[in-house]
């Protein structure tokens, strides 16, 4: 039997992430025009160890995150003007959609699995959950990468209050720190 993460496969999608000029002003445009909130915020995001394309990563973003349903959306918007994989796809086609998000139990494996299937190691990073994120290039393919998510002892706790938010949000506290 495969796991269930909030409602999701733990090995299907269980993110849908996008790039954002201005999160704030994003953040409320998801509350106003889809009614998904209440959001939870990193203001300053550059993960621990984090490399891009191989080097080392100096982009410094804020992260907002909640649930739509069983789904989970994070909003990115990317502070200084380091390359990134979020500066990719904004010099690629602007703003919008970015990448999905695959739970793994074992993340090890799986970023193998990618690697072997010709897909690059776009970006790696620890992340506050306590877990590992890879994005895969799979633009080649489809229209946005993978990142794969590390599932951990930090990750239920943490994750399961976002979602548990938003179940009968009455509106109050729109903006809440991630820890």
């Amino acid at each position: 039997m495969s796991l269930v993460i909030f409602g999701q496969p733990a090995d299907g999608i269980i993110q849908s992430a996008y790039i954002v000029e201005n999160i704030r002003e994003s953040i409320d445009r998801w509350i106003r025009e889809l009614k998904v909130g209440p959001w939870f915020l990193i203001d300053h995001f550059q993960g621990v160890d984090a490399r891009y394309r191989g080097g080392p990563s100096h982009a410094d973003s804020a992260i907002a995150m909640s649930f739509a349903g069983h789904m989970m959306i994070e909003l990115i918007q990317q502070h200084n003007d380091a390359p990134s994989v979020y500066r990719e796809t904004i010099g690629k086609r602007g703003f919008g959609f970015h990448h999905w998000g695959v739970a793994t139990s074992n993340f090890d494996r799986d970023l193998a699995d990618y690697r072997s299937r010709g897909y690059a190691e776009a970006f790696v990073a620890r992340v506050p959950s306590g877990g590992r994120v890879a994005y895969m290039d799979t633009t080649a393919h489809l229209p946005g990468m993978v990142e794969l998510i590390e599932l951990g002892e930090s990750f239920d706790p943490i994750f399961s209050r976002f979602y548990r938010a938003t179940i009968g949000w009455d509106g109050k506290d729109p903006v809440r720190p991630f820890l």
